[in-house]
């Protein structure tokens, strides 16, 4: 069943009304008609809404409301990836990916050793990308809410977002001790908030983890193996997946 995101202002008691670049895809992309059936979150409440298709005008297609499904797709705890730069598309697979596992938003962060550099135009660009990406994981994996995509930031800042955080972990090679890693994440209880923190290809320096251990980051290790970039903040997130919905 196809699903789609509306503000909760488009739902009106027994009516939904899907408005943007929806209303394209619905008539001239997936040619759905009256009468037939579509599920959508507004992302606020966690709910889905089953609805049928009565009318499709030329800016909105026109819902009405035939019942709601409470089901509890989010993760218990939200938790943010603040990824370090990666080169190529990398970062839209790790987008894409870290949606699928229950991911509640996305920072990307510029740290001394990311090889891409990206202006202020770029930057926006590329969050759109990102953004536009998130969606359809979101959609794809039948979440309840679309997860955001930050600005890039740099490490700092980074970490003054993840200031009142209750978790914050960052994965590097030289830490030791999976019993300490465990314990980390096992310790995740539902309505918390956690920061994973990822470096880019060649991770992070010595001083950028001091900078977040003094943040209140704890140093954790993934295990034996030297993880890409790409695959250290999903192997963070299909364990704490495991972990909460257990």
């Amino acid at each position: 069943m196809y699903q789609f995101f509306v503000d909760a202002s488009q739902i009106r008691g027994r009516r939904v009304v899907i408005t943007g670049g929806d209303v394209n895809h619905i008539r001239n992309v997936l040619r759905m008609r009256p009468g037939e059936e579509l599920s959508v979150f507004n992302g606020a409440d966690g709910r889905e809404y089953r609805c049928g298709i009565e009318e499709i005008r030329e800016e909105e297609v026109i819902c009405s409301l035939r019942f709601i499904r409470e089901e509890g797709v989010e993760l218990p705890a939200r938790v943010t990836l603040f990824q370090g730069l990666p080169k190529a598309d990398k970062m839209e697979f790790i987008v894409q990916k870290a949606v699928e596992l229950g991911v509640y938003a996305v920072v990307p962060v510029a740290t001394r050793r990311a090889v891409v550099k990206l202006d202020e135009k770029k930057a926006r660009v590329k969050t759109e990308r990102w953004q536009a990406i998130a969606e359809a994981a979101a959609k794809q994996s039948r979440r309840a809410a679309v997860p955001r995509v930050g600005n890039v930031c740099t490490l700092k800042e980074a970490l003054a977002q993840a200031a009142g955080m209750d978790v914050k972990l960052i994965p590097y090679e030289l830490s030791e001790g999976m019993a300490e890693t465990k314990k980390q994440i096992e310790s995740v209880a539902p309505g918390q908030e956690v920061a994973v923190f990822i470096g880019p290809e060649g991770g992070f320096e010595e001083e950028e983890v001091e900078l977040a251990r003094a943040a209140g980051c704890v140093p954790v290790t993934l295990g034996k193996r030297i993880l890409r970039t790409e695959t250290a903040g999903l192997v963070v997130m299909a364990w704490l997946m495991y972990c909460l919905e257990e």
